[in-house]
């Protein structure tokens, strides 16, 4: 079971979707570049299946933001954005109004 502290330890943070590319090795996959308002990072994702790149440019998100990079079928990703997904699709997990990118989710 976690706790409260071990809940602290993660970085979540309003970012914004810059630049989404198809992945070049994989088909459920997106190539992202966010602003976390510190810094852009690049980042990727398999929601590819629900949504479109159109759909995704200039939409905030919250991105776990201290996550050790990891190289995903060969692209780089330096973080993890936030989705839920039920038996009718997936829906990304985002601010309700507009927020200062680097804020925190607590």
């Amino acid at each position: 079971m976690a706790t409260v502290e071990d809940f602290k330890k993660v970085e979540l943070v309003v970012a914004r979707i810059k630049e989404v590319k198809e992945h070049p090795n994989a088909d459920r996959l997106y190539v992202l570049q966010v602003d976390t308002g510190r810094d852009v990072r690049q980042i990727v994702a398999g929601i590819r299946k629900a949504y479109t790149p159109e759909q995704l440019i200039n939409r905030l998100i919250v991105l776990v933001a201290n996550m050790d990079p990891a190289v995903i079928r060969g692209e780089t990703s330096n973080g993890m954005l936030l989705a839920a997904s039920d038996a009718d699709g997936m829906a990304l997990l985002m601010p309700d109004k507009e927020m200062t990118l680097g804020s925190i989710v607590k």
